[in-house]
C-alpha cells in the first residue's frame, strides 16, 4: 500500500492555525564505503535522509522499518539511536516544529551502491530520488541537506544519543 492509499490520520502530524504545523519525522543514516544514503522529492533542491512521519500506535524504530521497505523495497536492520532533534524551520510557506528521530542503520549489500550517480526511484508521495555521497561535513554541507547539524557531526558520530534544538531562521511561534 503506498503512502497516497493509507488514511491520513495514522500519521503523526498536527496542523494549527495560522500555517502551522507539527509532525514526528523517523530518519535513517545508512553508510557503505565511506559514503551515506541521501534522498530527496525531485521537484525539492534539497536532500534529506531517507525516513518518514510515525504513525499512532508505531514505534519509532518500527517507523524507519516501515518506511525503508516501503521506499527501497528492502528490510532496515535499525541500529542506535543517534539524535533526537527538535527542528524549527519555515517551510512551503508554513512553520514546522519537527520532533525528529535519527538513527544509524545498515541496508543489504544487495541494495545498489554507485558513487556519482542515482541508485534508486520511487514513487511515494512524490518522485523521491536515491544516491550516496561522502560521508564528510564539507559534502553535506555542499548538498543543503537539513537538518544541518547533521552535516557537522558526520563525521563523528555520537557514541550515545544526543538532544539537539535546531532552530532554521527566526521563526514567531508565539499567539
Amino acid at each position: 500500500m503506498s503512502k497516497k492509499d493509507k488514511p491520513q490520520d495514522l500519521r503523526i502530524r498536527m496542523k494549527f492555525k495560522p500555517k502551522r504545523i507539527f509532525q514526528m519525522r523517523i530518519a535513517g543514516l545508512a553508510f557503505r564505503d565511506g559514503y551515506v544514503l541521501v534522498h530527496r522529492a525531485v521537484h525539492e533542491s534539497f536532500w534529506t535522509f531517507p525516513g518518514g512521519r510515525a504513525e499512532m500506535g508505531e514505534t519509532s524504530e518500527e517507523t524507519l522499518k516501515r518506511e525503508m521497505v516501503e521506499e527501497l523495497g528492502v528490510t532496515a536492520e535499525v541500529g542506535p539511536l543517534l539524535w533526537v532533534a527538535e527542528n524549527f524551520f519555515h517551510y512551503e510557506d508554513k512553520d514546522w516544529h519537527e520532533l525528529g528521530f535519527y538513527y544509524r542503520m545498515e541496508l543489504p549489500e544487495s541494495f545498489p551502491f554507485h558513487p556519482t550517480e542515482i541508485v534508486h526511484r520511487v514513487v511515494d508521495t512524490h518522485e523521491l530520488e536515491f544516491k550516496w555521497v561522502p560521508a564528510t561535513t564539507e559534502a553535506l554541507r555542499a548538498l543543503d541537506i537539513p537538518p544541518y547539524f547533521i552535516a557537522e557531526e558526520i563525521e563523528t558520530l555520537p557514541t550515545s544519543p544526543r538532544h539537539i534544538v535546531q532552530r532554521d531562521g527566526d521563526l514567531d511561534l508565539k499567539d
